[in-house]
């Protein structure tokens, strides 16, 4: 079970479900994978509607790993992802707003609170 408060969420693979958190140590890190130097400026990054599938692999990577999972980028990208890539997608933008939004809102993650993520392409 997930914690909103803790910026908690899950990441579903294969029927399994994998615990995410953004952690301090996980923004530093996509910090410097997007080249911004502010949490701010990340939230900004994120926002502006456009996210390739290398950036949802890091999104989801730093999750995994501000959870204490150990993988790595290569390993998340070969997931099997419940939904395919539309049900990666989700589950980044669902990390994000964990992230970023309001943890009392319990419509955060799906009406894009804080931050306005991409929304994942019309299945």
């Amino acid at each position: 079970m997930v914690n909103r408060y803790r910026g908690e969420t899950v990441l579903m693979v294969e029927g399994e479900p994998l615990p995410m958190r953004l952690s301090l140590g996980a923004l530093a890190k996509l910090e410097h994978a997007f080249s911004v130097d502010s949490l701010p400026a990340l939230g900004e990054r994120f926002s502006g509607g456009r996210l390739s599938a290398r950036d949802v692999t890091r999104i989801l990577t730093a999750g995994l790993r501000g959870a204490g999972s150990s993988v790595s980028e290569d390993q998340v990208a070969s997931f099997a992802f419940d939904g395919g890539l539309n049900g990666a997608i989700r589950a980044a933008i669902a990390l994000l707003d964990a992230t970023f939004g309001d943890p009392a809102d319990e419509s955060a993650t799906e009406a894009g609170a804080g931050p306005r993520p991409p929304q994942p392409p019309a299945a």
